[in-house]
């Protein structure tokens, strides 16, 4: 096959993927659901809370990553690394973000068990 080809393929193929686990999950859902029905159990929905530890964690790792493309780039023009700094600054400065969202995670637990 050439390599056209395959690059057209890849993008099909990913988005079928996408779509059919998308239905099965769905799917097992329901006969989750309908099993628990049959044994006498309400399924209740619950109640999608708030989960900000999510959104927290994945904008501080972004900020680590602009952060370390932007130590890197000043490193590179400064001394000549090349792709070291990237990578290395990269990976640095995305897990200095997932520590802070960590602590900042963990003051929150505190405070929340500290009012209830």
């Amino acid at each position: 096959m050439d390599v056209e080809v395959i690059g057209v393929f890849i993008p099909i193929i990913l988005i079928i993927g996408v779509v059919l686990t998308i239905i099965y999950i769905r799917k097992y859902e329901n006969l989750e659901r309908m099993a628990m029905i049959e044994k006498g159990i309400t399924p209740v929905e619950m109640k999608k809370q708030s989960n900000t530890s999510i959104p927290l964690r994945f904008s501080l790792l972004l900020m680590g990553f602009g952060l370390g493309l932007f130590i890197a780039y000043l490193l590179d023009r400064a001394l000549w690394m090349g792709e070291v700094a990237y990578f290395s600054m990269l990976f640095l400065f995305g897990g200095i973000g997932l520590g802070i969202a960590y602590i900042v995670e963990e003051r929150k637990a505190k405070r929340a068990a500290i009012k209830g």
